[in-house]
């Protein structure tokens, strides 16, 4: 793991710990167990886990509901100054509201082959093309992030 940002490593570990909480509620719940949650100023502004399943919202990620109330607290869409910390890999998707977010910086646990879209598959973070580049932090607490996954899908089959 390396640290592209201010934070330390110990509180990559730490968020990470809550995004992981976060991932296991959803794993209760029947929900993929993903958790994130968005950190501005060293301060938590959101946290929230998968509820594609309870509302039947294909768009109901963890990232992508973190984002959105962690622009509610800000008072904008512009999160320039916030820290995305999630158990998984973002997939094009949540990379993408990342993005239009202006996130400043993304931490990710476990990597996500089939959709990865932070370093795995893609890189959205990182594309010149783009109007906007944020710094990533890959692998934080992959292990734990990773066997939350694994244990939830051996039981579903």
């Amino acid at each position: 793991m390396t640290s592209t940002k201010f934070e330390s490593a110990d509180q990559l570990h730490e968020w990470m710990g809550l995004a992981l909480a976060e991932a296991e509620a959803a794993g209760t719940e029947g929900e993929v167990p993903i958790g994130a949650v968005v950190v501005v100023d060293g301060e938590v502004v959101s946290r929230r886990h998968n509820e594609r399943e309870a509302t039947g919202d294909p768009t109901a990620h963890a990232e992508v509901l973190a984002l959105r109330d962690a622009a509610t607290h800000a008072g904008t869409w512009r999160l320039s100054e916030a820290t995305l910390v999630v158990t998984l890999e973002p997939c094009p998707m949540c990379a993408g509201t990342a993005w239009a977010a202006r996130v400043g910086h993304v931490v990710w646990g476990a990597a996500n082959d089939d959709a990865g879209a932070m370093g795995s598959l893609y890189n959205l973070a990182a594309d010149p093309r783009l109007n906007h580049e944020h710094l990533v932090t890959a692998g934080v607490r992959a292990d734990e992030c990773s066997a939350l996954l694994v244990n939830f899908f051996t039981k579903r089959r």
